[in-house]
C-alpha cells in the first residue's frame, strides 16, 4: 500500500495515555457499507477489522499554547476500521469517538469532521496491583447522544518489559496507523496525519469485555470475546492539519 508523503506542518500536540487495542475479525462485506464510497475496506489474514480502543488523552494543545488544565485531559473511546483510497493509500476510518469533554466533542466535530460523541467515560486501575507486576484497568462508557451505546471493558495487563509491534503482523496492522480520513460536509474526505513513535506493547492476558459501540456503529457480528487484544501505556504526539 502506499503511504503519503510526511507531512512537516503542525497543528497541535498531545499525549494519547493507557490504551486498550481490542480487534473482531469480520467480513469486508460487513463494513464496507460504513465508510465513505471512494474508500475500500483494508484486510489482513483474508479478513476486516473492527477496533475498540479507550484511552485518556492529556496534555491537548495547539502548537500556540501550553496545556491548560481542565481543557486540556479527557477520556476517549474510539471504533474504527481500516481503509484504502483511490490512490492506494491506507488509513483509518472512525465510526465513532466518545469522549467525556464537550468543548472537545465541539471543536473535533467542527474543525476535525470527525464523528465525536459526548459520553459518560472513566478510567480506573486496580491500585492492589504494582506497576512491575501484572495491572488490571477498568474502562467504562454511558454515551449521551444517539445512536445510544454504552460498554465495560476490562483488561489484566502483562508486566515485562513492552515491545514494538513487528512490521508485517497483524499486530503491526492494527495499531501502527499515523493517517486518518475524514469526510467534509459536501461528501469529500480529508486527511490527517499524526507522528509518534511506534507502541510499546504489553500482552492482555485476561479481557472481559461488554460493549454495544459495535453495534451502534452498523456492525452487529462482534463476540464478547475480541480476537486480538494489547495495551499501550503511551505516546507523545504531534498532529499535522487536515489536507
Amino acid at each position: 500500500m502506499n503511504q503519503p508523503a510526511t507531512d512537516s506542518r503542525t497543528a497541535g500536540y498531545q499525549e494519547w495515555r493507557q490504551l486498550t487495542f481490542l480487534h473482531w475479525r469480520v467480513a469486508a462485506s460487513d463494513l464496507q457499507k460504513l465508510v465513505a464510497p471512494s474508500l475500500r475496506i483494508q484486510e489482513f489474514d483474508g479478513s476486516a477489522w473492527i477496533g475498540v480502543v479507550p484511552f485518556s488523552m492529556e496534555r491537548i494543545r495547539p502548537w500556540w499554547s501550553p496545556p491548560v488544565p481542565g481543557v486540556s485531559w479527557f477520556l476517549e473511546t474510539n471504533v474504527r476500521t481500516y481503509v484504502v483510497d483511490e490512490h492506494g493509500v491506507s488509513g483509518v476510518w472512525f465510526m465513532s469517538l466518545d469522549a467525556n469533554k464537550r468543548l472537545a466533542v465541539n471543536i473535533a466535530r467542527r474543525f476535525w469532521y470527525l464523528p465525536y460523541k459526548f459520553a459518560d467515560l472513566t478510567l480506573d486501575r486496580d491500585p492492589s496491583l504494582p506497576t512491575s507486576a501484572s495491572r488490571q484497568f477498568t474502562y467504562r462508557g454511558l454515551r449521551r447522544e444517539t445512536p445510544a451505546a454504552d460498554y465495560d471493558i476490562s483488561v489484566r495487563v502483562c508486566g515485562g518489559e513492552p515491545k514494538p509491534a513487528v512490521p508485517g503482523t497483524l499486530e503491526h496492522f492494527l495499531v501502527e496507523r499515523y493517517l486518518l480520513f475524514a469526510p467534509r460536509p459536501d461528501g469529500s474526505l480529508m486527511t490527517g496525519q499524526v507522528h509518534h513513535d511506534p507502541y510499546l506493547l504489553r500482552n492482555v492476558d485476561d479481557v472481559s469485555v461488554r460493549q454495544t459501540l459495535t453495534n451502534a456503529a452498523g456492525c452487529d457480528t462482534c463476540g464478547p470475546h475480541p480476537d486480538h487484544a494489547a495495551f499501550s501505556d503511551g505516546v507523545q504526539v504531534r498532529v499535522s492539519p487536515l489536507q
